[in-house]
């Protein structure tokens, strides 16, 4: 299952969010753009979406928590013409 976890030592950001042993497979969180993501974030004055306090994505079951939001929203959208 190692496509579902790795850790970059070597990333000129590690260890962000003041975490030492972290996901690494979604730096950007897939979903940012989702306003039902789960997550903790701030919305900031110019609508940007301020997540660093949130870890979903960085945590050991990461991978499955964004895989199932991901299939949840594509599921609510219609298909495309």
């Amino acid at each position: 299952m190692s496509y579902k976890f790795f850790t970059n030592k070597e990333c000129e950001y590690y260890p962000c969010h003041d975490l030492m042993n972290i996901n690494c497979l979604f730096c950007f969180c897939p979903l940012y753009y989702l306003d039902n993501c789960g997550g903790i974030y701030t919305v900031l004055e110019d609508g940007m979406k301020d997540c660093s306090k949130c870890i979903i994505h960085h945590s050991e079951n990461g991978y499955d928590y964004i895989i199932k939001k991901i299939n949840e929203n594509s599921k609510k959208k219609p298909p495309m013409e």
